[in-house]
């Protein structure tokens, strides 16, 4: 079973950034999927980014050009860089990561942007 810890949330201004990092642990073979989602006050979970087994990378369209995921195969580990941020993108960041055998969330780390 996948296990997963995210960290580097936090408060910044608009136009600020931050880097989230998703540190994956367990029985981890073939990831095929490995995302942000994020969830602010009142709304549904969205897809922020996400990174597949071959490379392609995929954005919301309110984060392209912004937003930066990365994976790192050898920890396993996925990033978010998030630059440009806007109050908009406040909300709960939650990693999700895919095996053919599970998938994974973490706990949410929370982002706010202040104006």
């Amino acid at each position: 079973q996948v296990q997963l810890v995210e960290s580097g949330g936090g408060l910044v201004q608009a136009g600020g950034s931050l880097r989230l990092s998703c540190a994956a642990s367990g029985s981890i073979r073939n990831i095929n999927f490995m995302g942000w989602y994020r969830q602010a006050p009142g709304k549904e979970r969205e897809l922020v980014a996400v990174i597949r087994s071959g490379g392609r990378t995929d954005y919301a369209a309110s984060v392209k050009g912004r937003f930066t995921i990365a994976r790192d195969n050898a920890k396993p580990m996925v990033n978010l860089q998030m630059n440009s941020l806007k109050p908009e993108d406040t909300g709960v960041y939650f990693c999700n990561i895919r095996t053919p055998w599970d998938n994974g969330w973490g706990q949410g780390t929370q982002v706010t942007v202040s104006s």
